[in-house]
């Protein structure tokens, strides 16, 4: 059997809720040791989080914590600080999400974790940063998706902005964690460097995925707006209606691809009509382009549309609600929607892997732990704590 292509490195958690808590998740996914640590007797707020929850576990939790080992430690306490170092001390990374100067009020900030454990890689992420005028300011996800402005153009252009539906901040800020945290530990392994600490900050994440938005403004002065489902000037690239009622999007903004859907839609000649020829004529003829185009879709019914348009190979696709991705055998095949068996909730869905490795693929080992369920494994096994120390610092409630 393959080894995991992270096995033998050790990342203590110290986060919750998103941004810190998924950075350890994806690489929990391929195969490093997570020890997420948490308040002993309330836990990690994510553990009730969502629709429904069994033993103070959600179906939420059980994805965001799959493949970690659970501990308590009461970080607030002189006690609880000393175990966490001693825990610290063992680890390849720490990742935390905390507001910046907390873990340094705790007696675990770099400088402080540094002198125990040279090779530390700190994985830090936070609304605003661990520098700057904006550093104590709190920032949830929301916030750094407003002011990294992407809620700026999302939504349509006579309305407010709006939420894109899901915590994008968050999971955007844990993506560059886990890719900071890849970048230090091959720094450290291959080039012989040492120990780093990683400044992820919400709205920075956020602001880097901005696109050309930054030189257009400098340059043009060009401000992005709200433009609801069309890119402007790249046309067609719309959402279209359908025969049932339904929605479907096709993306034929590509010279060879226009005259792919202008074959389909019986109209070949519009392909060399220099009104529609190029990308920047089609970019200003957008609107009547999407309207022709929602004539012809709103002929068929979705699955026929999507087959013919497949056929031709004119880039489409269905705008799937989770019950539409449930029924998809794409996603089946492909292993993005996997079966695991949970204590509380028996078998559970839950998303795959990404990405994909041909030799040392990730995996879903098992599901999110209940609280404190590794003590025992990890301050017995790892730190050596005897069970009368174990059971002192439980009825100490330190664990």
């Amino acid at each position: 059997m393959a080894k995991k292509p992270l096995e033998g490195l050790r990342v203590v958690e110290m986060g919750t809720l998103i941004a810190g808590p998924f950075c350890t998740r994806l690489l929990g996914d391929f195969g490093a040791e997570i020890i997420k640590v948490e308040p002993p007797g309330e836990g990690d707020p994510m553990r009730v989080w969502g629709n429904a929850h069994k033993k103070g576990r959600s179906l939420w939790w059980t994805s965001q914590s799959r493949n970690k080992k659970c501990v308590t430690i009461d970080l607030r306490k002189v006690e609880g600080q000393e175990l966490a170092r001693n825990l610290i001390a063992k680890a390849d990374i720490l990742v935390e999400n905390f507001r910046p100067g907390r873990m340094e009020e705790w007696g675990l900030g770099y400088k402080d974790l540094k002198n125990i454990n040279q090779g530390l890689i700190m994985v830090r992420i936070s609304g605003f940063g661990q520098t700057g005028p904006y550093r104590s300011k709190v920032g949830f996800g929301s916030v750094g998706e407003a002011m990294g402005g992407l809620r700026y153009v999302t939504g349509y252009p006579d309305r407010p902005p709006t939420r894109i539906g899901i915590s994008i901040g968050d999971s955007l800020a844990s993506l560059f964690g886990a890719l900071g945290a890849m970048v230090a530990v091959y720094n450290r392994k291959v080039n012989g460097g040492s120990g780093q600490e990683i400044d992820v900050a919400l709205y920075e994440a956020v602001f880097a995925l901005m696109e050309s938005s930054l030189p257009e403004y400098d340059k043009l002065g060009y401000i992005r707006e709200r433009t609801g489902t069309f890119l402007p000037k790249v046309a067609p690239s719309n959402t279209y209606d359908t025969k049932d009622g339904k929605h479907i999007i096709i993306g034929a903004n590509n010279d060879n691809i226009f005259k792919r859907l202008m074959k389909l839609m019986g109209r070949p000649e519009l392909a060399d009509d220099p009104r529609y020829a190029t990308h920047l004529a089609r970019g200003e003829r957008q609107q009547e382009l999407d309207e022709m185009i929602n004539r012809w879709t709103k002929q068929y019914l979705l699955e026929e549309l999507n087959e013919m348009l497949d056929r031709a190979a004119v880039p489409a696709g269905p705008i799937y609600s989770i019950a539409e991705i449930v029924k998809d055998p794409h996603y089946w095949a492909r292993g993005m929607i996997r079966e695991i068996q949970d204590p509380d909730w028996g078998t559970v869905k839950q998303p795959g892997v990404v990405p994909k490795l041909s030799e040392t693929p990730g995996d879903i080992y098992w599901s999110g732990p209940g609280l404190g369920e590794h003590n025992q494994e990890i301050y017995q096994n790892l730190l050596h704590l005897t069970v009368d120390e174990i059971n002192s610092l439980a009825q100490k409630g330190i664990i």
